[in-house]
């Protein structure tokens, strides 16, 4: 599955149903720049497992401020619409798949 771009109006509809990792981002972050390729691979690896949703912060401020994101990146983990976890900062391939398959 493709990583998915979310803005204020569709980031409800892009992570109500299954297991959703959202990635809170900008392009000036360095760290969020370096966590990209990490989630291009779990994209390819997890598959159908979980749906990857990139939100711009810049550019959809509403959503940020409903999920009280401070820090980029930071990466939510919702399931069928609910927040089940957060992490904020740069995580590991290997970090970022323990804390999806707690979820599945």
């Amino acid at each position: 599955m493709a990583i998915t771009h979310a803005t204020d109006q569709n980031f409800t509809t892009e992570t109500g149903s299954g297991l959703v990792l959202a990635d809170f981002w900008a392009p000036w972050c360095g760290p969020c720049k370096m966590i990209a390729p990490v989630l291009e691979e779990l994209d390819s690896e997890m598959g159908d497992k979980v749906k990857i949703v990139k939100i711009d912060v810049d550019e959809n401020q509403e959503t940020a401020g409903k999920f009280g994101v401070m820090s980029i990146p930071t990466l939510i983990v919702l399931k069928d619409g609910e927040v089940v976890d957060k992490v904020v900062g740069f995580q590991p391939k290997e970090a970022l798949a323990e804390l999806l398959s707690k979820h599945a």
